[in-house]
């Protein structure tokens, strides 16, 4: 018995050596902290920093840095820095890349201009010391940037600029410091900089031009495997992050690339990005954060006077130059105070590029230990106002936004947005479940209902079974992106009236159907003529074929009949394809005439749509085909389309799929039928016609020809 207890307080000895027990102590940290801060309104990142600074060498002691945990805390930093690559908006970057620059500009000069002077002539440091500890003022890391992607703002302006310019301003920093490194050893010649020019160089040429290309045959080679998805990403960032140390600026800058360079081909909607943030938020970014608690030593406050001022000095000036950044990035924009606040909490949090130069710096002698211990009491401060300021101006911002679309949502609809998957072949759905998961309103509380109609006969109950069976799956793969799916079997006599019928009981806004399989234009479809489907239906309606996986696509292309902006669907079927360009963070050409062209610019405005779109104009219907010339084969392409005694509806329309199915074989295509009337208009003019008086009519005229045989029979018997 005492063996045992002996060898139990072994285990529990301090700092603990347990693999098992240490990462099971992280977890525990991981779960309750954000939990127990909560309750006091204090932000979660809070919490873990501050369980760190407690269990930490500096703390009880409980853990030491090893490098287990220095392996965990160096992946959540470059997971933190690849999830803010490639949830930057790329066109909304592209629009901003100006103001992101400026911003770079400001957050790089001030906190430096502000900062060497007060290390130089008030601290008393020589020129590679103060220049060193300035340039670290600088530096920012998105400790923060959690918080933003959980309050959903990720996509706002003042977050991509604050990221680009993140980026910009560190880069610049990392280079200065390498410079300075240089400098300090006599080695600052022309061959330095060839060496760093050519290296970036070729980190540049692999990232953006050799990496993409791997990846799209690796997602279209591996299109079912999900899990090997995941694998490659990772294994791209690590790889970038080494590679960007052999070019000679910090692994972070190779994280950030590498979510720039696969922005385009993981949608923001869907499962790999689910996984990647989940797996991210929920391991390795507490990880690090609890990794930046560890490296903060409380006793140095009471070392003596010198540590107190320098560290007081450091943290004023490194909040001030940020804060000033953030307010002349306002006056400049027109920024909203909430706005400011947000660059300013997203911007002022300084960690690792941060501790990446002053340990730098310390190791090669240019600092000394009061800097050193300075700025790690400076880390803990500016976390810790970063995210109380970026917890409430994200909030601020959220409320702004649900206040300007709340009259739009109320107008629309959107919030009981429905979408119907009506299936016939099973093959097919992979794809059209992604393209309608990736248009679905995500404040929506309805899920997209997939439905399969059974005909009415025998062995209609058999082959409701196998039907769900078949699509219980696929609800498998929606729930990956936190998407519900709701599956619907129903019995009718024919495909095209169970939908008809469907979509009116659930009240669905879309349907979204797959392009036919026979030959001809829409010969059948589902066993019916889509005709039927789009008589019996008013709502607006996708018919889609997918060649390639929709990350793969490179631009949508759209072409709009005149008048088009007529029909009570325009607005909601150009919401769903903008949020469509959105999630691949690709651009839009329109072909329209010069009124429908207008109405789609006065839609974006009003709506506040963000996507890249340009215009030409067309007019010639007739020689439909002359688009082929500028249709590529990435390209998706969408033709808008009306039914019979709509608007925009002229008979031109009738043979145009016909054109796309033969025309454009090698494209992915859509045809687009939107509402025609109100849904208030709708429900009243159909509420008048009922099938009974025509099945009576039909029963008449059936006896009438039965009794008329029976005489004619008679009379050749006769």
């Amino acid at each position: 018995m005492t063996d045992f207890f002996k060898h139990l307080m072994h285990e529990f000895e301090l700092p603990l050596g347990n693999p098992v027990l240490i990462f099971s102590l992280i977890l525990f940290i991981i779960l309750l902290s954000p939990i127990l801060l909560k309750r006091l309104n204090i932000p979660g990142i809070i919490g873990l920093i501050i369980a760190g600074v407690v269990i930490g060498p500096h703390g009880f002691n409980i853990l030491e840095k090893n490098s287990a945990v220095d392996l965990f805390s160096t992946i959540g930093l470059l997971y933190i820095m690849f999830i803010a690559g490639l949830e930057l908006d790329m066109n909304e970057f592209k629009s901003n890349r100006n103001k992101s620059l400026l911003f770079g500009f400001f957050t790089f000069i001030i906190p430096l201009g502000i900062g060497f002077p007060v290390c130089f002539y008030l601290l008393g440091y020589d020129f590679n010391a103060s220049f060193l500890t300035a340039s670290m003022f600088a530096t920012h890391t998105l400790v923060a940037y959690p918080i933003v992607s959980k309050l959903g703002v990720s996509k706002n302006q003042a977050v991509a600029i604050t990221v680009g310019g993140t980026i910009l301003t560190d880069t610049a920093v990392l280079i200065i410091l390498a410079v300075i490194m240089g400098n300090s050893q006599g080695s600052l010649n022309s061959d330095f900089w060839i060496r760093l020019g050519v290296s970036l160089a070729i980190f540049s040429a692999i990232m953006f031009l050799i990496i993409p290309r791997i990846a799209k045959w690796f997602f279209r080679k591996l299109e079912s495997e999900k899990h090997s998805h995941y694998i490659f990403v990772l294994a791209v960032v690590f790889f970038a992050a080494f590679l960007a140390e052999i070019a000679g600026v910090e692994p972070i800058i190779g994280a950030f690339v590498a979510g720039l360079a696969l922005n385009k081909l993981i949608p923001h909607s869907s499962a790999l990005m689910n996984r990647i943030e989940f797996i991210g938020n929920s391991l390795f970014i507490p990880f690090f954060l609890i990794s930046v608690g560890m490296l903060v030593d409380v006793s140095v406050i009471l070392s003596g006077p010198m540590a107190l001022i320098v560290a007081g000095t450091l943290t004023v000036v490194a909040l001030f130059g940020k804060w000033f950044a953030a307010l002349f990035t306002q006056l400049i924009f027109k920024y909203s105070k909430a706005q400011r606040q947000l660059i300013f909490g997203l911007s002022s949090a300084h960690a690792a590029a941060t501790l990446a130069v002053i340990l730098v710096g310390y190791k090669a002698e240019i600092l000394d230990e009061n800097i050193l211990n300075g700025t790690i009491i400076l880390i803990l401060i500016t976390c810790i106002i970063a995210s109380f300021a970026t917890e409430k101006a994200a909030k601020k911002i959220v409320i702004e936004s649900e206040d300007d679309t709340e009259s739009l949502v109320k107008s629309n609809g959107v919030h009981s947005e429905h979408i119907l998957l009506p299936i016939a072949n099973v093959s097919n759905i992979e794809k059209l479940l992604e393209f309608a998961i990736y248009i679905k309103d995500k404040k929506s509380a309805n899920p997209v209902s997939i439905l399969s109609v059974v005909s009415n006969n025998k062995e209609a109950e058999i082959n409701i079974l196998k039907a769900r069976n078949k699509l219980e799956e696929f609800v498998k793969q929606a729930s990956a992106s936190e998407t519900k799916v709701n599956i619907i079997t129903t019995i009718d006599h024919n495909p095209a009236s169970g939908i008809a019928r469907i979509s009116r009981e659930i009240m669905a806004d879309i349907i979204v159907l797959g392009w036919p399989q026979r030959a001809g234009f829409f010969n059948k479809l589902i066993g019916e003529k889509v005709d039927s489907i789009l008589t019996n239906t008013d709502k607006t309606t996708f018919v889609c074929h997918l060649e390639k996986p929709l990350v793969l696509h490179k631009r949508i292309v759209i072409i709009a009949p005149p008048l088009a902006e007529y029909e009570n669907g325009f607005n909601l079927w150009l919401s769903k394809i903008t949020k469509l360009a959105q999630e691949l963070s690709i651009s839009i050409l329109l072909y329209s005439n010069e009124s429908t062209e207008k109405a789609v610019q006065k839609s974006f405005k009003n709506a506040k749509l963000s996507a890249s779109i340009t215009a030409k104009p067309f007019d010639d219907w007739e020689d439909f085909l002359v688009l082929s010339r500028h249709i590529q084969a990435d390209d998706l392409f969408i033709l808008v389309s009306a039914r019979k005694g709509a608007a925009s509806y002229s008979g031109v329309l009738e043979n145009l799929p016909i054109k796309l199915e033969k025309h454009f074989t090698k494209n992915s295509r859509c045809v687009i039928y939107p509402q025609q009337f109100a849904d208030s208009i709708s429900s009243q003019q159909y509420n008048d016609f009922s099938p009974e008086a025509l099945n009576k009519g039909i029963d008449t005229v059936h006896k009438i020809g039965k009794g008329i045989g029976s005489i004619f029979k008679k009379k050749n018997n006769e």
